[in-house]
């Protein structure tokens, strides 16, 4: 019997089983400059040429992705208790190209307003659950407000995950060995220091730039990169160098359609080698990551670490009927 179970046999009332978002993108930073030419600029990334058909790509590659899960698994009066998963995982690239499994780590939780919960029943979920993470009771008469705290812990505990595994791996990597990972590269100071890690954000909620820059970086065409630029900001403070990267075209989809902006460490070497990179990472967009939501952003690497993490995640809670019961 699963702890919400528990709960469910001694009074709660069974919750629905939508999951949680998979990606709720970026937030705002702030203190841009352009670090590449005098204003941002589109460079054209170097294409492969007969008799080299394929770009160069390092020797040994690793990557990193993660996966939230969460659904309300039962009512407390008007109280929603929260079952949550998440998960991390890194996979290195062999010599034959085949990922392998390197590092992992998940934890599966209990999100509940501990203060809010009924005395019969919080004795209960604090016996039954193997790790609960307790919110504000505030905001629990309030469940859409409520919901967007919980969508936030689950995200925070994810982000946790995925930044104690990138300074594993990056710790662990050879002497020619780079890490890429799926999000933002800034979000921890010793990842960010090293000179092959990459971080790879598909969502653009921030804005770095404004004017003609950032016309500029939204018709990027296929195959072109902008120029880098310096950004500090986000909750570490960690300055980084970055730039957008567009992998397939955007006419007649949308302006955000193929376009990645790319985080690398804070040195001049970013700035040299930033076409390269490119040329690599656009490399990557194929085979497709089809069917994932934004496969048009998605790195098949990083998709291939998501897909085995789903693999390995627990079943979601089964979907009880709506049906009237006679």
């Amino acid at each position: 019997m699963t702890w919400w179970h528990a709960l469910i046999e001694a009074g709660a009332v069974p919750g629905g089983s939508g999951l949680g978002a998979w990606d709720l993108g970026e937030t705002a930073t702030s203190d841009t400059s352009i670090v590449e030419d005098s204003e941002l600029q589109t460079h054209p990334i170097p294409k492969p040429r007969i008799p080299n058909p394929q770009p160069p790509t390092p020797n040994a590659v690793s990557f990193l992705n993660g996966i939230e899960r969460w659904s309300v698994v039962a009512y407390d009066g008007v109280v929603q208790i929260v079952n949550a998963y998440v998960a991390a995982a890194v996979c290195r690239r062999d010599d034959r190209g085949v990922l392998h499994a390197t590092f992992e780590r998940s934890r599966a939780f209990a999100v509940a307003p501990i203060d809010r919960v009924s005395p019969s029943l919080r004795p209960l979920l604090e016996q039954m659950a193997p790790d609960i993470e307790p919110v504000d009771g505030e905001l629990a008469g309030q469940p859409a407000r409520y919901l967007e705290q919980v969508e936030s812990t689950v995200r925070r505990a994810r982000a946790h995950l995925e930044r104690e595994l990138a300074e594993t791996a990056t710790a662990s990597l050879g002497a020619e060995e780079w890490l890429v990972l799926e999000g933002l590269l800034s979000r921890s100071p010793a990842v960010t220091r090293h000179p092959r890690a990459l971080g790879v954000i598909k969502s653009h909620g921030a804005q770095f730039l404004e004017g003609r820059g950032l016309e500029r970086a939204l018709t990027l065409p296929a195959g072109y990169r902008t120029s880098v630029f310096a950004v500090r900001g986000g909750h570490t403070r960690t300055e980084v160098y970055s730039w957008y990267l567009r992998l397939w075209p955007w006419e007649g989809n949308d302006l955000l359609y193929g376009l990645l902006r790319v985080e690398a460490r804070a040195d001049r070497e970013t700035v040299t080698r930033a076409s390269a990179v490119s040329s690599w990472l656009w490399a990557e967009r194929a085979p497709l990551a089809t069917p994932a939501t934004r496969w048009d952003r998605l790195l098949y690497p990083l998709h291939h670490v998501e897909e085995y993490l789903k693999a390995r995640a627990p079943r979601s809670p089964a979907v009880r009927s709506r049906l009237p019961v006679a």
